[in-house]
């Protein structure tokens, strides 16, 4: 463990110093608007990656003060305390505390606290202030209090607890200037704390503190709080957060405390909330309890039985429909400009290997999927404007009754719609919930949700069914939407069936905090759009480019020479691969062609679609060649009848909706059980599933509506 670092001091350095950053972490509860406050922050200086070993997600951004200094800003999960009960609880613990390997101790902490909640948002607070480094306190959504006519007298405030307050709006960006002065100036450490423990509790924290202290070199406040942290934790947290050498020392310690009869345990947070409960008594005015507020009224409609499920679907509607209309036209913009790089690229090259790997391997492959950016974008955006006006929440309300029938609660919700924009996030999500079965069972079924990857598998199997405007957009959205629809429901029937077979346990009881609605801010949603868009674009630069030249080399090699181009693709690598596992797939309708778009997409399932536009242009594409769906509805098996019919699409379509193909998320799986079998379990299901699912629908299709 680390020793506490210096106040933080930021005087502008020599010119050539060398002096490296600060470190300013942002710690707070969930909805306190602490990630809004970040995004303001920094702005674009933005990196999201995970803390080392874990996959918790690690957003660290700079920042420049009022003296132009460099300073970094992390910010920390959100959580209403310092004691563990989470991944992302224990990160946020572990680095405010040091002890994390690859991100140094913070020089200073700024504690986001929702206004409407003070009382509440105060109990973290004073566990950060407990570590004895400099603290600035930031009041946030000071509006929202204010019109709910909750009254903060702020100097008082300042007084008692002994360290500066700003009041601030971030998602308006009011109050930052007073805040960069804040941290900009020389701030001293919080005064020695003035809240108390029972005597008999006491004792035993302090001593336990002095055992951290000799043993970890810390200074008295931070073994303090180690302490009380450790006593905290039962023995397989204990195990799993503290170094062994304390190990038998806080279970005595716990021993002694259990033997005194008290209920310690609850004695330790009585003691905080009754030292916050008589701040608040001086500081905060409260408004009328018996108003309605705002965010109430609304409720009584989004989270009404009937109104509310009308609403939702309603929504998820419109978001498709917004996909087939408002994207088209960037769309046609990104297709003409691949179109002209193709075309450049073709009349300026050698004729030979190298210009049709360039035309038909790389900016073919690539292009054919970039093209779909727009409406992963507007994926993207809608969900961001659920969370960043409170809806997402009222969503997981909605959906407890659905998810209690299945043996989860609401907070499956969450990670399963964050699922919808990419299964690892999703995966990722299910941290938050406590309980271990639960979360293995929201993780299993996650990638059933249909995540932006198979976004353009559906839009060009529709547009192929479609090919002409006797469909309308908003028919076309509800087939989409059937999909999405589809990946939900097998899930929910899935998580049923292991809480009853696998992971058998109780229906857990949903506890979830119900933030007001809030006006969206449009930097942060902007934020997470460019950081989206970012991730997306390099990975079409790195992984799908890399899988584009692979797949282009397989359908090319080895040459067939003075073949047509379908006996050249026929007698590739990639093509005696497709005529291998056609016995295979052909029940599902799919040929040869179809089973090299399917092994390519294992590893992204987003690659199907660059890989079929290389299989139906494999030479000499230019401008003039025909779009994917016009070479889908050209295509013809042996005996001359379509590939591409109706049934074919339905029965694609739904293998993608149910099949695993995505070898980052079975990493992730891997990561987040801490085992490989779970994700081959995962592998293995949703495969059997996608086939079995594949085989009904094209029969059905077949049977009801001809061949």
């Amino acid at each position: 463990m680390t020793t506490p670092a210096a106040p933080l001091h930021i005087t502008s350095p020599p010119a050539g110093s060398g002096r490296q950053a600060h470190w300013l972490a942002l710690a707070g509860n969930p909805n306190s608007g602490k990630t809004t406050l970040f995004n303001a922050l920094t702005g674009l200086r933005q990196k999201v990656g995970n803390y080392a070993g874990v996959t918790v997600e690690k957003k660290v951004g700079r920042m420049f003060n009022l003296h132009g200094q460099e300073v970094q800003v992390l910010d920390l999960p959100g959580t209403y305390s310092l004691s563990v009960r989470s991944p992302d609880e224990k990160v946020a613990r572990d680095v405010l505390l040091g002890t994390v390997s690859d991100t140094p101790r913070p020089e200073l902490i700024v504690c986001v606290a929702d206004a409407n909640n003070l009382e509440r948002s105060l109990y973290l607070t004073s566990q950060i202030l407990d570590l004895n480094l400099p603290v600035i306190l930031v009041l946030n959504m000071m509006d929202l209090a204010k019109a709910a006519g909750v009254e903060i007298d702020i100097k008082n405030l300042e007084s008692l607890l002994g360290v500066p307050i700003i009041p601030v709006v971030a998602s308006k960006e009011v109050g930052l200037i007073p805040l960069k002065q804040a941290i900009t100036r020389e701030l001293e450490k919080p005064p020695a704390r003035t809240w108390t423990l029972p005597v008999e509790i006491e004792s035993e924290v302090q001593a336990l503190a002095l055992e951290f202290e000799k043993a970890h070199s810390m200074d008295n406040a931070t073994a303090f709080a180690n302490a009380l942290a450790a006593l905290s934790e039962d023995e397989h947290t204990i195990h799993e957060n503290f170094p062994k050498s304390v190990h038998s020392t806080i279970v005595n310690a716990q021993a002694k405390l259990e033997a005194t009869g008290l209920d310690w345990r609850d004695a330790m947070v009585e003691s905080r909330y009754t030292w916050i409960q008589s701040i608040c008594a001086q500081v905060v005015k409260q408004g009328d309890p018996n108003a309605v507020t705002m965010s109430e009224k609304i409720d009584h409609v989004l989270t009404h039985k009937v109104w509310g499920w009308i609403t939702f679907l309603g929504m998820m509607s419109l978001m498709f429909f917004t996909i087939f209309t408002v994207a088209i036209y960037p769309m046609q913009w990104i297709e003409a400009l691949f179109g002209a790089l193709q075309s450049f690229a073709g009349n300026h090259l050698p004729v030979g290997v190298v210009r049709d790997l360039i035309c038909s391997g790389v900016i073919s492959g690539v292009g054919s999927v970039v093209i779909f950016l727009p409406q992963i974008l507007i994926l993207f955006f809608f969900i961001g404007l659920l969370e960043d006006t409170g809806y997402m929440a009222r969503a997981a309300f909605l959906m407890d009754r659905l998810m209690n029938r299945v043996g989860l609660h609401g907070k499956s919700f969450i990670p399963l719609l964050c699922s919808f924009a990419c299964a690892i996030p999703g995966v990722m999500a299910a941290r938050t919930i406590e309980n271990p079965k639960d979360r293995l069972v929201t993780i299993m079924i996650a990638p059933l949700m249909s995540c932006s990857a198979r976004l353009p598998v559906y839009t060009i199997m529709i547009a192929t069914m479609f090919p002409t405007d006797a469909v309308s957009n908003w028919q076309k959205a509800l087939i989409m939407l059937g999909m999405y629809l589809l990946g939900a429901l097998v899930a929910f029937a899935l998580a049923w069936l292991f809480k009853k077979t696998l992971m058998k346990g109780r229906t857990p009881v949903l506890i979830m905090e119900l933030p007001p609605y809030r006006i969206p801010a449009i930097k942060t949603v902007s934020v997470h759009l460019w950081n989206r868009a970012s991730t997306f674009i390099r990975r079409a630069g790195t992984v799908i480019l890399a899988l584009s030249i692979v797949l282009w080399v397989l359908m090319t090699y080895p040459k067939t020479p003075d073949a047509t181009p379908s006996v050249a693709l026929a007698n590739s690598v990639a093509g005696k691969i497709g005529h291998a596992i056609e016995p295979v797939i052909a029940p599902l309708g799919f040929d040869w062609r179809i089973g090299i778009g399917l092994v390519g997409s294992f590893a992204a399932r987003e690659i199907f679609v660059s890989t079929m536009g290389m299989v139906f242009n494999i030479e000499d594409a230019d401008e003039t060649s025909p779009p994917l769906k016009d070479a889908f509805n050209d295509a013809r098996r042996v005996d001359g009848t379509p590939l591409f019919t109706p049934a074919v699409c339905i029965s694609l379509m739904v293998f993608y909706v149910l099949a695993m193909q995505c070898v980052s998320t079975v990493a992730v799986v891997r990561r987040e059980t801490n085992s490989w079998r779970w994700p081959i379990f995962q592998i293995f299901y949703m495969t059997g599933l996608a086939y079995i699912g594949s085989f009904i629908a094209f029969n059905a299709v077949r049977f009801f509506f001809g061949s």
